[in-house]
């Protein structure tokens, strides 16, 4: 099995709050995709990050939607990640596979 992760952003570049309505979008194509469905969204993880050491620490906060699933079709998760890179107007979008064995 593989867990997708896909860590989507509140706010956009300008810091401005990214409308829900997105997010929710994202929750019903994950789940029209892939059948299920689990979101992060309680409390938002923080990520931070120095593009540089010269320049300040920039931070991010998120929530986490995961899917799970037998393979990885790179190719439309790529073509996914695009599509969520300009709805949300952001620079990246980070969707990482973890291989997994289930207990």
């Amino acid at each position: 099995m593989v867990l997708i992760e896909l860590l989507l952003p509140l706010y956009d570049n300008e810091g401005l709050q990214i409308d829900r309505a997105h997010h929710r979008q994202v929750a019903t194509e994950l789940m029209e995709h892939f059948g299920g469905l689990t979101a992060h969204t309680q409390a938002p993880a923080a990520g931070l990050w120095k593009p540089s050491p010269a320049e300040n620490t920039t931070r991010d906060d998120i929530v986490i939607f995961e899917v799970m699933t037998q393979s990885v079709d790179a190719a439309w998760w790529a073509s996914y990640r695009r599509l969520l890179e300009e709805r949300f107007r952001q620079d990246q979008i980070l969707i990482r596979a973890i291989h997994v064995e289930q207990l």
